[in-house]
């Protein structure tokens, strides 16, 4: 009866083990089919801007950093903000980097999207800021936001984030683009024209250094107007995305401090992706974040994890919320 009862309790000890053992397999198996993600099938596409801008090269390290990791990925060249707020709005893209000014509008209703509004924008992370610089030569004798008036200004591509930029600070100076000879132009275009006399100003908001601005200074006699005084102080009171700043001495070819304003680009993501999928692709750019970081200066001053999202304005996509508060960074808008 001893041998019985010895094999018997060693069999349900057996017993007991191996239910142990299937149910933790089973629960280790749950937990990684729910988190299992074959990125293979998710195809990404990344709007990024221009390809003489700061967009296109950080957009495209976005799409190599998720390309590196499974990802089927491919970077869209565009006109930028406006763009790719529609293209993100069409479904068209899956992330897209865009001016904070340019996407409020969008997400509000106002400005450019009057009656427009378009509540279902997300965004995932911050990017770097958009510095506000007014160009010009100085011959021009422009030294104030007040003397564009009569000048030929170019203010962007038309609704372009460069575009509603100008117009907001026209607005806040007390000034409307009838004012001076405004020209639609992309500000490549307006600083070639500039080079040839045909524009005598020009609104380029970017990361620092911009390199057409640096390619202007190498060989004529640049200016940077300053965006200062109770004009910048009425931008920002009714636009409070804006914040004070400086373009630092010899960034271009300014000798001192240049006062302005400028403003975050962030990452908008396709609100229509899983939760799943958008943690995954954070988790996959902040594991890679030496590629993005190697693309430019602006990224590799500005996108960092340490930043967190304090400073989006809209509501982050659902994936985004777990990973940021994952993370123990505050997520205001959700």
């Amino acid at each position: 009866m001893k041998t019985v009862r010895v094999t018997f309790g060693l069999l349900c000890m057996l017993a007991l083990v191996a239910m142990t053992t299937i149910g933790c397999e089973k629960k280790e198996g749950g937990e990684k089919s729910e988190h299992q993600l074959d990125r293979t099938k998710e195809f990404v596409t990344v709007a990024t801007g221009p390809t003489s801008g700061i967009y296109f090269p950080i957009g495209g390290a976005f799409a190599e950093a998720l390309k590196s990791a499974g990802y089927n990925t491919s970077s869209q060249a565009t006109g930028a903000s406006a763009e790719n707020i529609s293209m993100i709005s069409k479904g068209e893209a899956e992330l897209a980097i865009a001016m904070q000014d340019s996407v409020m509008q969008a997400y509000k209703g106002f400005g450019a999207y009057e009656g427009k509004a378009n509540p279902k924008l997300t965004a995932c992370m911050r990017l770097w800021p958009n510095y506000v610089q007014l160009v010009t030569l100085r011959k021009s004798g422009i030294k104030t936001v007040a003397d564009l008036k009569g000048k030929r200004v170019g203010v962007g591509a038309a609704n372009s984030g460069v575009e509603l930029n100008a117009r907001m600070i026209y607005e806040a100076y007390g000034m409307t683009y009838s004012d001076s000879k405004v020209d639609y132009l992309s500000y490549g275009e307006a600083i070639d024209q500039m080079k040839n006399g045909q524009c005598d100003a020009a609104f380029v908001t970017s990361g620092l250094p911009n390199g057409t601005i640096m390619e202007l200074a190498t060989s004529y006699d640049m200016e940077i107007v300053p965006i200062d005084g109770a004009g910048r102080d009425a931008l920002i009171e009714k636009y409070p995305f804006f914040s004070r700043t400086i373009i630092p001495a010899n960034t271009y070819n300014n000798t001192e401090d240049v006062n302005t304003v400028f403003v975050y680009n962030i990452m908008l993501v396709n609100s229509e992706l899983s939760e799943d999928v958008v943690y995954d692709m954070l988790t996959v750019i902040f594991d890679n974040i030496s590629t993005i970081k190697a693309s430019h200066n602006a990224a590799n001053k500005h996108i960092d994890l340490s930043f967190g999202v304090e400073d989006v304005r809209i509501p982050l996509h659902p994936g985004a919320v777990k990973f940021w508060q994952e993370k123990g960074f505050k997520t205001p808008q959700n």
